[in-house]
């Protein structure tokens, strides 16, 4: 079942794509949130190189258990300042910084494993209340403060689209979300600016369409999440 749905998510892409006129290309994050590392082994085997987690601790326990091919690992969840030690070490792209005080300790932290760590910036451009994320007002301020960290390399953006029935509905979210990541390339090192994480099951095409080079994909792939 995997395998079939994964090829579908990939014809997707690649369809999507095409009709966009993009000859770039996009990275899937397979998201394993509350699937057994098993799903992750078999992802991995099918060619999957990025897998994604909302939770330190459950990545924790996959990444002491997997035994697949290489995969880089993606933290997509908030992550809580007490949980930065932790994360630090284990993940390749932290998706999700959205404050000065979480890019201090992002530094403190790597700095004393004397690593570099790459994020994304998260701009919650919706202003939904349940969502974490800089505003759009508090964007620029943040982004220039990420700079100036020795230990902290910004590689991008990240947004959460309003779940909507219809998901053209996001595609004014993604346009505005877009604009800001292609006004970060100006602020830092050529070729810093990499990554343009945007869209999950339900509105991955629209956010392609309107320049995402990476998506978020749980549920297409691995079904409804097992709640363990």
């Amino acid at each position: 079942m995997i395998e079939t749905s994964l090829q579908t998510v990939r014809d997707r892409i690649q369809q999507c794509m095409k009709r966009a006129g993009r000859v770039d290309e996009v990275t899937l994050v397979a998201v394993t949130k509350n699937h057994p590392v098993q799903a992750v082994e078999t992802v991995a085997s099918l060619g999957v190189t990025d897998v994604g987690e909302n939770r330190v601790q459950e990545a924790k326990e996959k990444q002491l258990t997997y035994k697949g091919p290489t995969v880089r690992w993606h933290l997509l969840g908030h992550l809580q300042m007490n949980k930065v030690r932790q994360a630090v070490p284990m993940f390749d792209l932290i998706h999700s910084v959205d404050s000065k005080k979480l890019l201090d300790e992002i530094e403190r932290v790597a700095a004393k494993h004397d690593i570099i760590q790459d994020v994304l910036l998260q701009v919650n451009v919706a202003r939904e209340a349940s969502k974490t994320g800089l505003t759009v007002e508090e964007f620029p301020e943040v982004r220039t403060y990420a700079s100036t960290l020795p230990h902290v390399c910004v590689r991008g953006l990240m947004c959460i689209a309003p779940y909507f029935e219809n998901p053209e509905d996001t595609r004014p979210i993604f346009r505005v979300a877009h604009a800001l990541y292609e006004d970060m390339k100006q602020y830092f090192q050529p070729e810093q600016i990499q990554y343009l994480s945007m869209g999950m099951t339900h509105d991955f095409e629209i956010a392609i369409e309107e320049g995402a080079n990476v998506v978020r994909v749980g549920t297409a792939i691995f079904g409804e999440r097992v709640y363990f």
